[in-house]
């Protein structure tokens, strides 16, 4: 489905944008992976792609928190490929406090990584896809794009922000065959929920197995996280032929989250 293509992938080296990277490659799609790691563990990931999926595996150490690392990734994707196909960002970071104990350290750097890098990764990639009548921007937001929760002042108004963003992307690209959508997921069990876990759990005054029962899952009424596996099949979903006239949604996957 994605034969030849090219993706660029941010926050790419574990959770979700791991799972959308292999889901990809799987498809014949040619991948520059981004985010933080053990160099071994990072040559590892791109061995075990090429080998298992015989496509080609680059990776770009940016801290996308800068915007000048978010031009050099994107301009160094568009150097060793040619082009930019597939935009997927995915990289994001949390912080758990009450609004009047939430540093502005926390705050800035939340909203550096999860808004203002997705702004600066598209302001530098959309023109070269304009310019070739194609292109797929997948900005990995989360059910909080839609929904608050109270302490995560800074991850709700990102995520917010995400939403936003991702409609306005998708009304300025809609007649140039480019599509900019979001994918919404609810509780996903991955290196940044459970690293939470321990700070929700202090702020709530609850128990970490309280925080997983009642706090996250609680939300959830299929009492299921979401997989990672999942929501890379819609990512995949998103960037092929078959999504074309699909832009400026926000696909939930929350296990009912917001049915109630």
């Amino acid at each position: 489905m994605l034969q030849s293509r090219i993706a660029l992938i941010t926050g790419s080296t574990s959770g979700i944008g791991l799972a959308v990277a292999e889901a990809m490659a799987e498809q014949g799609c040619h991948i520059v992976l981004n985010g933080f790691g053990d160099s071994d563990d990072i040559a590892n990931i791109k061995k075990r792609l090429s080998g298992s999926y015989h496509v080609k595996v680059y990776h770009h150490p940016a801290d996308v928190s800068k915007p000048e690392d978010v031009l050099a990734m994107v301009l160094y994707a568009q150097e060793v490929f040619g082009r930019i196909d597939i935009l997927v960002n995915n990289a994001g970071v949390q912080h758990v406090s009450p609004i009047e104990d939430f540093s502005q350290a926390q705050w800035d750097r939340i909203i550096a990584i999860n808004l203002s890098s997705v702004f600066h990764s598209v302001r530098a990639a959309l023109p070269g896809m304009k310019e070739r009548g194609f292109g797929r921007i997948i900005n990995i937001a989360s059910i909080h794009a839609l929904v608050a929760s109270p302490y995560k002042s800074a991850y709700v108004a990102s995520k917010h922000g995400v939403a936003g963003l991702t409609k306005t992307i998708a009304l300025e690209s809609a007649q140039s065959g480019v599509t900019c959508n979001a994918i919404c997921p609810g509780y996903v069990l991955t290196p940044l929920v459970k690293n939470q876990i321990a700070d929700t759990a202090k702020a709530r005054g609850l128990t970490e197995q309280q925080v997983m029962e009642d706090v996250l899952l609680g939300s959830q009424p299929t009492k299921q996280f979401t997989d990672v596996k999942d929501i890379a099949a819609m990512a995949v979903f998103l960037a092929g032929e078959n999504a074309s006239n699909v832009t400026g949604s926000l696909q939930v996957m929350d296990g009912g989250y917001i049915a109630v």
